[in-house]
């Protein structure tokens, strides 16, 4: 059993990990009640803007894709100028977005509120990821991580029942405007009192305490001696012709394409398939985040538990990665069979619960496969590829939609992705990535 010494944690490390915590995890619930708003409204939205369900889809697949796309620079800022600027200015611009949605008048300046959002959102779940790998060690990271990842899916969780009331109180449009405002006031708590690892002068029990949880990660202690800060272009572009990092990419896929499906139609797939009102789907749809949310926090409890026991940290996420995403699609191809309401958004839950518990895992497999001082372009390149994938469950879903009045062929091709996506890191993804690799 390998050893878990290490020197006490100083108390101002502990305090800057709490916070840190604490508004990441109240950031998620918001970033994910505000990413879930047009899901809620989906049907109302139509009826009043006279929009077809493949209208819908390109709205919803939109945000997707312009945030596959926002992750590509957003690597090389996070790594460069840090978490607290980006996600700061990252937050004030969804938030500001999504109160302006409010406003729309069409299908065109919905598109470009929809944009707006997913530029603004695109820096969150990488700089959570960057800020858990500077300020924990590598034995303690996937615990705080799954509390970061599950409050997104607690913030999925709550956000039918408060988007349902808040619709049915002020309209879709008051709605919208609403919920923007806690995430202003957030961003500029964020901004105020959080600082990046590199602003900080350390004292001498500090510094031991970092060293620990840095040379404890076997890819961090192989490229100790590299001192460089944040990474050039060309180092940056030399990722993309690595194989672990386009098993990353596209393994993501397969768990970001079941949790976009479900996110984006599962609301007006109760309504649909079982005639379910809009009200009782904003309580009914409950069930199936909070599944995702015990399984994100679940991950990261079985993780660390697993690397303290001395199981390497790849292997361990390769596990349980593995696991969920086999797990999730054989719980997703017995969906369209079950014929209550209730019962069909528990069997949604059972696929959510083990999608979000090999989320939870992507991103600890990109703490413990990555060196240091690129981690955050490792993560935002994995995001912007799993996302690519992702932005093609809404719209594909929508076309089906129109054209079969179904939702069994959906369900079908999301079982095959997860299972396409597990194949894709039991193959591709073993090996850690070394600073070496990235030079010509």
């Amino acid at each position: 059993m390998a050893s878990d010494s290490r020197p006490h944690k100083p108390r101002r490390i502990a305090r800057i990990q709490i916070f840190a915590v604490f508004i990441l995890s109240a950031a998620g619930v918001i970033n994910y009640i505000d990413r879930g708003s047009l899901a809620i409204a989906n049907t109302t939205i139509r009826a009043d803007l006279g929009m077809s369900a493949t209208r819908m889809g390109v709205l919803l697949s939109v945000f997707s894709l312009s945030y596959a796309i926002s992750q590509l620079p957003m690597g090389i800022l996070l790594d460069r100028i840090g978490e607290r600027i980006v996600l700061g200015a990252g937050m004030f611009l969804w938030s500001a977005t999504q109160a302006a949605t409010g406003l729309v008048r069409g299908f065109g300046s919905f598109f470009a509120a929809r944009v707006g959002l997913a530029v603004g959102e695109s820096p969150f779940v990488v700089s959570a990821v960057k800020s858990v790998h500077d300020w924990f060690d590598v034995r303690d990271r996937a615990t705080p991580m799954g509390i970061v990842n599950s409050s997104t899916t607690m913030g999925q969780a709550i956000a039918p029942p408060i988007l349902t009331v808040a619709m049915l109180a002020f309209g879709w449009r008051g709605m919208f405007m609403l919920i923007g405002v806690p995430g202003l006031l957030l961003s500029i708590a964020w901004l105020l009192f959080y600082r990046d690892r590199k602003d900080v002068d350390f004292n001498e029990a500090e510094k031991a305490y970092l060293k620990t949880s840095i040379t404890a990660n076997k890819v961090d202690e192989a490229n100790k001696a590299d001192k460089a800060i944040g990474i050039s272009f060309s180092e940056w572009a030399s990722l993309f012709r690595l194989r672990t990092v386009w098993g990353m990419m596209l393994g993501f896929g397969g768990v970001n394409y079941s949790v976009w499906l479900y996110m984006s139609w599962m609301p007006n797939y109760l309504e649909a398939a079982h005639h379910v009102s809009i009200a009782a789907t904003g309580w009914i749809a409950i069930i199936p985040f909070s599944g995702g949310a015990i399984g994100m926090m679940l991950s990261g409890l079985l993780a660390d538990h697993l690397v303290r026991r001395g199981v390497p940290p790849i292997k361990t996420h390769r596990t349980i990665l593995l696991t969920g995403m086999t797990c999730s699609a054989m719980s997703t191809f017995l969906v369209p069979h079950i014929e209550s309401a209730t019962g069909a958004a528990l069997g949604i839950g059972m696929a959510l619960f083990f999608t979000y518990l090999a989320g939870n895992s992507c991103w600890g497999l990109v703490q413990s496969i990555a060196p240091a001082r690129i981690v955050a372009s490792v993560a935002t390149i994995q995001n912007f590829g799993s996302f690519i994938v992702a932005s093609f469950a809404p719209i594909l879903t929508g076309w089906l939609l129109d054209r079969t009045h179904s939702f069994n062929i959906t369900l079908a091709v999301c079982g095959m992705v997860a299972i396409l996506g597990a194949l894709i890191y039991l193959f591709v993804v073993k090996e850690p990535i070394q600073l070496a690799d990235l030079h010509p």
